[in-house]
């Protein structure tokens, strides 16, 4: 039997139970743990989510997180996704 190839849903599953950044634009994105991938709607799900305002200037070109707020349990529809990022665990506390 041949092997299919990974899809985009198979390596989002491997990451369910991660804490992960999805930014959503340059300035804007959510922090939380991935704990449900959809395939109808093409979405994911973060539970303990944040919104999170991102900056970058020229001195220090890769993004920040520099302000959270508490969002709960957010769905993102992958449409809206431009970049998934998996958050180290101590990492997390480390930022607040």
């Amino acid at each position: 039997m041949a092997s299919v190839p990974p899809t985009v849903y198979h390596m989002l599953e491997r990451l369910v139970g991660k804490r992960v950044l999805a930014v959503i634009n340059r300035d804007f994105g959510y922090e939380g743990r991935l704990t449900v991938v959809s395939h109808e709607p093409p979405g994911i799900w973060l539970t303990e989510s944040e919104a999170v305002i991102l900056r970058s200037t020229v001195v220090s070109p890769i993004p920040q997180v520099v302000n959270r707020e508490s969002k709960g349990e957010t769905f993102l529809h992958l449409d809206a996704v431009q970049r998934l990022e998996t958050v180290p665990e101590g990492k997390t506390n480390a930022r607040r």
